[in-house]
């Protein structure tokens, strides 16, 4: 499997070549272009992670239920995938290790890495982000998408991230949710809110823009859905008149 980035860093889609029976595993919905001859399969996938109890479990975590698999019975094979929001793409080589990953910036994997609902505890629930993560483990590429661009931190010791800017980080890392400063007020009046406490040696993916806060952000800009509503029906009366 031969792996191409294009267009990073704001517009990212991943160019997948695989060799003949080789397979990926992507979110579905994340295609965007392939060859002809590729099989295309939806699948809750069997194995760890998979299954119906599996796919129950990444729907919770944010996920679709559902995973779409690209099969290539010839070497050659292209498939284009693309994540929903603009943004970078990051590859990562598992190869053993364990990977803990935001549910929304799983985007595609080889079909020898495991990818199962991790929990991370309540602590988790009061930083505004979900108390599932994806966990990642086995061999094999995983790609990875962030909401602008993404970089990674090695941690040597301790250090500090915006709950709202977390991509990914090793598993090995432990992380408690706290206030940036030395007063909660003032972490709040200042808009910083609540940031991820990392400490041990590993690595921590970050991403440049936040996702929720671009959504509240949009969401104030919108007319009210019963305004809208009603602007549509109102709409869809005078269509009626006029063809009558």
């Amino acid at each position: 499997m031969n792996i191409e980035l294009v267009n990073q860093p704001d517009s990212t889609i991943a160019r997948v070549i695989l060799d003949g029976g080789e397979e990926v595993v992507a979110e579905a919905g994340s295609m965007v272009a392939m060859s002809g001859f590729i099989n295309a399969n939806t699948t809750l996938r069997k194995g760890k992670g998979g299954g119906i109890l599996g796919g129950i479990k990444r729907m919770v975590a944010g996920e679709s239920l559902f995973l779409s698999v690209f099969n290539s019975p010839m070497p050659g094979g292209e498939v284009f995938l693309a994540p929903r929001l603009m943004g970078d793409i990051t590859l990562h080589e598992m190869a053993g290790q364990e990977l803990v990953i935001q549910a929304t910036s799983y985007l595609a994997s080889a079909s020898g890495v495991n990818i199962d609902l991790g929990f991370q505890g309540f602590k988790s629930l009061f930083s505004g982000e979900s108390i599932f993560w994806l966990t990642a483990s086995g061999y094999g590429s995983l790609l990875m998408t962030s909401f602008g661009g993404v970089y990674e931190v090695n941690v040597e010791d301790e250090y500090i991230v915006d709950t709202g800017h977390i991509v990914a980080f090793d598993k090995n890392l432990t992380f408690e949710i706290t206030k940036p400063g030395g007063s909660w007020l003032g972490a709040f009046l200042g808009g910083e809110g609540l940031v991820c406490r990392f400490k041990g040696r590993g690595k921590v993916y970050c991403q440049t823009h936040n996702s929720i806060a671009f959504g509240r952000n949009i969401g104030l800009q919108l007319p009210p859905a019963a305004a809208s509503n009603s602007k549509l029906g109102l709409v869809g009366q005078l269509l009626k008149l006029i063809q009558f």
